[in-house]
């Protein structure tokens, strides 16, 4: 948010804890994603205490499902914009596709 506010770019934010994408948002979000799929899926203390493996999210399919089941699990930020979706990560990602 930080990042669009220094270039002056407007945002919508989506808190999603607060409201979850449901599958046909998740699914537009991975039909547009230019990284990985299986990168929107956080490798994080939650990830191994659901006892989660590569196995479980190799198609988009299965990421959705499991992002479904566990929001927290879902990789953040997610930038959106007319052109593309990326995971904002690293932070510089993001100022790179605002500032095209």
């Amino acid at each position: 948010m930080r990042i669009a506010e220094e270039l002056g770019v407007d945002v919508d934010v989506v808190v999603y804890q607060k409201t979850p994408p449901d599958r046909a948002a998740l699914q537009q979000i991975v039909d547009r994603l230019e990284d990985p799929v299986t990168e929107l899926v956080r490798r994080d203390s939650l990830w191994t205490k659901l006892g989660l493996t590569d196995a479980d999210v190799q198609t988009a399919d299965q990421v959705i499902d499991v992002i479904l089941k566990h929001k927290m699990i879902m990789q953040r930020p997610v930038v959106v914009t007319d052109r593309k979706t990326i995971i904002g990560r690293p932070k510089d990602r993001v100022r790179d596709l605002l500032s095209a």
